[in-house]
């Protein structure tokens, strides 16, 4: 591994999500603090999963559940949680 670029918490660059809703159908909108947004299907990933944590959120009303904690997009206190660069990039199941 190469470090390439090393980010601090009062870097301006740093990426955080600002605010996310829910569309349906496991797809979320996804607002980041640089002004961009993506919609994020998570339904391939939870479906794909072998884990049984994972695929407790296959329940809608329990995925609908998430919030932001600290600039992150968080289930259950931290049970489901993904990179943020991930969300950014668009490369959740990449």
């Amino acid at each position: 591994m190469k470090i390439i670029k090393e980010l601090s918490v009062n870097n301006p660059e740093l990426i955080e999500i600002d605010n996310a809703i829910y569309l349906g159908n496991y797809v979320i909108n996804i607002y980041f603090n640089d002004g961009s947004s993506k919609e994020v299907d998570f339904k391939p990933f939870l479906s794909s999963s072998i884990h049984p944590a994972i695929k407790n959120y296959l329940d809608e009303a329990k995925f609908k559940q998430f919030d932001i904690r600290y600039g992150n997009l968080n289930w259950n206190d931290y049970d489901l949680i993904f990179p943020i660069a991930d969300l950014y990039q668009g490369t959740l199941l990449k």
